[in-house]
């Protein structure tokens, strides 16, 4: 008589959300069958404000009730791992099996076959618990645009070939995303209708807003927090995105600030309110900009390049302009900086804030698009995507080499070049670098290194001119 198979081990899932969005975006997933059933399904959080003792986390969020039927539980990454700060710790290679016992205690996991589906890979926490539970197998699920681009960095392959799938929502419709095309992994759709059914709950749930409907609707990003401006220049964007709604003919407007951006902004943005003569509402509640998308149904919305100006087109069919995405993509550095395809899409799908409005004036009422983006007139929004993420990331996308030098060939204009630094075309011999007839240069190996020797003479010339000019300064 032949043994019986042993029985099946139970199968937990462990999903790992650090926003409100996040959680949205897993529950959509949820809602339409992205996942295998499984015993368990436990939502792991994780704070990753810079002083997590003094910030909410997102099961605090105001409509986060809505979401928690979708799990059996909820955990905390930060009690788990305290006192690390869960965007600062990963374990040591030699501890990781010493964590997973850890962990399966502590969550009460046994011997369960246990799977993962996290966000932003490429760093903690999501890259911590996934070096935990080596065993695991992946699904990564990306809330942004910056699924579209490339990976950052480089990832270990024994962690790049577990993932199975990457979950994203359909921010530009037919545009396949670049993060983690390097191990083949599949990109999948969350559907959109699972995603605003869910937004919708999340929007009942919300606390009443104080704002009046069909204003125009200015999203504030704390881009001064990145180091990527200055705060006083962050500051005059949030102006100029005022002035220009106004020189669109709006009269009503709406801030909607950065959770932890300062309060001086809101009140420079109300002094330029009232000398343009127009009504300016802050709105101070924590919600995400979808729900006042709902509520409010805004005539407008501007903002820089944040994700929420695409779910405006895509998801609500609401007008959307950018403004001061050309100060962002000459001031992003390095040239790899994550946050370039996002500033990149914004720029290229939508229409500028100022785009008819006279400089200074507050003039009539201009058009703007409205409904899903029409690739802003780009044959090649692909091709686009393909000649960018090359360019950040060649070694670990070198096969996109002969897509890059396809389009700039045949779409390097005045209007695409500002999406490229010359340089940086130059040091990888792709089109429009440097002149045709000097092609070869990059490419050779001596005239290389003449060029990081002349490089270097004058780092240290500058260096040694700084105390000089510092001396006759004093």
């Amino acid at each position: 008589m032949s043994a019986l198979p042993p029985p099946a081990r139970p199968r937990t899932q462990v999903f790992l959300a650090s926003t409100l969005y996040g959680a949205a975006t897993l529950a959509a997933a949820l809602d339409a069958g992205c996942f295998t059933p499984a015993d368990r399904r436990l939502l792991l959080v994780a704070n990753t404000a810079a002083v997590p003792e003094t910030t909410p986390a997102l099961d605090e969020s105001a409509g986060f009730e809505r979401l928690r039927s979708r799990f059996d539980g909820v955990l905390s990454w930060n009690d788990a791992i305290r006192p690390f700060h869960p965007s600062g710790w990963s374990p040591r290679p030699d501890d990781a099996p010493l964590w997973e016992r850890h962990l399966r205690l502590l969550w009460d996991l046994g011997d369960d076959d246990v799977s993962l589906a996290v966000e932003s890979l490429q760093v903690s926490p999501a890259l911590a618990i996934v070096q935990c539970f080596p065993d695991a197998p992946l699904d990564v699920y990306a809330d942004g645009l910056m699924s579209y681009g490339p990976t950052r960095n480089k990832l270990d392959p024994l962690i790049g070939t577990r993932v199975g799938r990457l979950l994203h929502l359909d921010l530009v419709p037919g545009l396949r995303p670049l993060l983690l095309s390097e191990f083949g992994v599949a990109p999948e759709v969350v559907p959109t209708e699972a995603f605003t059914k869910v937004l919708a709950e999340l929007a009942d749930a919300a606390p009443a807003l104080d704002a009046p409907e069909g204003a125009a609707l200015l999203l504030g990003q704390y881009l001064s927090a990145l180091d990527i401006l200055t705060p006083e220049e962050e500051e005059q964007l949030h102006v100029r995105m005022l002035r220009g709604a106004a020189g669109r003919g709006h009269r009503e407007l709406v801030f909607k600030p950065h959770p932890a951006a300062p309060a001086r902004w809101s009140q420079m943005l109300e002094e330029e309110a009232g000398r343009l003569g127009v009504t300016l509402t802050v709105l101070d509640a924590p919600v995400l900009a979808e729900v006042a998308y709902q509520r409010l149904r805004p005539a407008l919305v501007t903002g820089c390049f944040s994700t929420a100006l695409l779910t405006a087109t895509s998801f609500y069919g609401l007008p959307a302009a950018r403004t001061g995405t050309d100060l962002l993509l000459e001031r992003l550095s390095p040239y790899q900086n994550s946050n370039r395809v996002p500033v990149t899409l914004v720029d290229a799908l939508l229409p500028p804030l100022w785009a008819g409005v006279p400089q200074g004036g507050t003039g009539g009422h201009n058009a703007t698009h409205g409904g899903a983006p029409d690739n802003g007139g780009h044959a090649d929004l692909s091709g686009l995507l393909a000649a960018v993420g090359f360019a950040m990331q060649p070694r670990i996308y070198p096969h996109l080499r002969g897509a890059a030098e396809r389009y700039l060939t045949a779409h390097l204009t005045p209007r695409t070049r500002r999406y490229f630094k010359r340089r940086r075309l130059t040091a990888l011999a792709l089109p429009g670098g440097i002149p045709s007839q000097l092609s070869f240069l990059p490419r050779n190996a001596a005239v290389r290194r003449v060029a990081r020797r002349a490089r270097a003479l004058q780092r240290r010339l500058t260096k040694a001119k700084a105390p000089a000019k510092a001396m006759v300064n004093s």
